[in-house]
């Protein structure tokens, strides 16, 4: 949501307090996620990731959508943290083609789903930017809701799913997931760093037509947040597999420690940006790199 704290002056709020709610806001969602993410885990063993599509969808539709009727920026708050307890589609989406596409044809289905989910990435932010430009911000939160109410209805009706049920007996506790891991030294630095890389990547997110606005703009805010974002994204698909190709010549490591060396460096010059066209080319130069170091911690 490139537009988040232009929402939340919106709301009423004035000052520095308008940074640090626009960030509550996307940061509260994220954590409520996390920290529901087992839970609905489980009941996915039980009872199949088709409803619990279903369950995210629904509800994502009425967290999504109410938020045009928000008058103040608590229930702001409020409806973004049920937005992450219930959220959860995309990863269901991933475990029901894997468990059942055929063997033969898994990998062209989740790389569909992939595809789905970058486009998304790609024209999402500028969509969401022109429309809120031209029709409101309240208005954008309507639109969304209303496509996730049909994509509820069309994994209802047209998304099958042949479960069966993880015995009760086999599913794990966490306690003894993490028992099962031999090096826990190195899940310890994987997930500081891995931690460190998303704060980067995400610290301006929620502030980023604030700082456009900073550095002079003052029409079409949402527009050129939009634009920045999605470019960031275009960023991620041209240097994914290429980067990955690097990785495997010259060693994960090695690729790990010059791209986070990189980023550093850029984000030296991103914080000497002097327009937006500025921040947007160092933000797609960053993203080039930041998002292949992320996908090389998985591979460890």
């Amino acid at each position: 949501m490139p537009f988040m704290a232009l929402f939340v002056e919106e709301l009423g709020v004035k000052g520095d307090l308008v940074k640090l709610y626009a960030g509550l806001a996307v940061s509260i969602s994220a954590l409520a996620s996390a920290l529901f993410a087992p839970v609905w885990g489980r009941l996915a063993d039980r009872y199949g990731r088709k409803p619990m599509m279903i369950r995210a969808s629904l509800v994502m539709t009425f967290t999504m959508g109410g938020l045009a009727f928000v008058t103040d920026v608590y229930g702001l708050l409020f409806l973004r943290l049920l937005n992450g307890m219930f959220a959860g589609y995309v990863p269901n989406a991933n475990t029901l083609i894997a468990s059942q596409a055929p063997k033969n044809e898994s990998g062209s289905a989740l790389g569909t789903l992939a595809t789905g989910v970058i486009a998304g990435s790609l024209i999402g932010p500028l969509m969401g930017g022109m429309l809120a430009e031209f029709l409101g911000i309240r208005n954008v939160f309507l639109l969304v809701g209303t496509l996730l109410l049909l994509v509820m209805l069309l994994t209802t009706f047209f998304i099958q799913e042949d479960f069966r049920p993880v015995p009760k007996k086999d599913i794990l506790s966490t306690k003894e997931l993490f028992a099962q891991i031999k090096d826990r030294q190195i899940l310890l630095g994987l997930f500081v760093t891995s931690m460190i890389i998303q704060i980067s990547a995400q610290s301006v997110a929620p502030i980023l037509a604030l700082y456009i606005r900073y550095l002079g703009q003052r029409d079409n805010l949402m527009l050129i947040a939009g634009l920045i974002v999605s470019a960031m994204g275009f960023s991620s698909i041209i240097s994914s597999s290429r980067f990955g190709k690097l990785g495997d010549k010259i060693g994960n490591h090695r690729m790990l420690l010059a791209g986070l060396f990189y980023c550093g460096i850029i984000y030296l010059i991103l914080a000497q940006s002097k327009t937006p066209l500025q921040l947007g080319i160092w933000r797609f130069l960053l993203v080039l790199v930041l998002e292949p170091s992320c996908q090389v911690l998985m591979l460890y």
